[in-house]
């Protein structure tokens, strides 16, 4: 029977004992439901699985015991970094999701020329937290124990500064000259790929990624949603390059 994986932001020592938070101690007690020597799964992204048992659970605290680390061997060899124009509510919540599912190492949410979402202060600060949550949820489920990174909200102008020196560049264009096989990674370099918001790139956010090196690429005759391009392009970089 596969175990419950729960994500925790704690140091995992074997043999330890320690206090879950709030809310991983309440999915395993009062959702599923766990009891007092019932295992789960634990980890905190560094990518090691640490099997665990209940010693404690009741409603004033859920206490776990720590057992031997686990590798876990489930992260692509193509280290894929998703650029994404940010999209509207639960379109973003899909990417970030499905996208951490298919084994994306990194993510850029930009604004772009014509995002119809802008984010600032505390509502970016409470949307950046939630994205990271939907990411933690996603490895979770899909067995990672790396959580990809989530870099800081930024503008096409000053992403740069978050982004690999070396790597393959493409950004998503129906016109696009290249085409996924005849762009071969280079074994070990990371492919970056730029997807645009509900509206596309502008003609400036196109100029401004040439200007970082980003070459265009199609995927096909048809012209896909934001919430589908990112994804395709991901699925098929791992199915010729990765571990699809």
């Amino acid at each position: 029977m596969r175990l419950t994986r729960c994500f925790v932001d704690l140091p995992l020592q074997p043999g330890a004992e320690i206090l879950l938070p709030d809310d991983v101690a309440g999915h395993l007690v009062r959702v599923l439901r766990l009891r007092e020597g019932e295992a789960c799964v634990l980890f905190n992204g560094d990518g090691l699985d640490v099997p665990a048992t209940l010693t404690r659970a009741d409603k004033r605290e859920v206490r776990v015991v720590l057992g031997t680390p686990v590798p876990v061997a489930r992260e692509s060899p193509l280290r894929i970094g998703l650029i994404q124009g940010i999209a509207r509510g639960e379109k973003m919540d899909l990417i970030l999701q499905k996208a951490t599912e298919l084994g994306v190492a990194q993510v850029h949410p930009v604004n772009a020329d014509r995002t119809e979402v802008r984010l600032e202060g505390e509502r970016l600060a409470k949307r950046e937290a939630h994205w990271r949550s939907v990411m933690v949820s996603a490895c979770e489920q899909s067995g990672r124990a790396q959580v990809p990174a989530l870099a800081s909200v930024a503008t096409l102008a000053t992403v740069s500064a978050q982004l690999p020196i070396e790597g393959l560049r493409l950004m998503l264009d129906p016109e696009g000259a290249e085409t996924l096989t005849s762009l071969k990674p280079a074994p070990g370099a990371p492919v970056l790929v730029a997807i645009g918001p509900e509206g596309g790139w502008s003609e400036r956010d196109r100029s401004q990624l040439r200007e970082l090196g980003f070459r265009g690429l199609r995927l096909g005759p048809r012209i896909l949603r934001t919430e589908t391009a990112g994804l395709a392009a991901i699925a098929a970089l791992q199915a010729l390059y990765g571990d699809l």
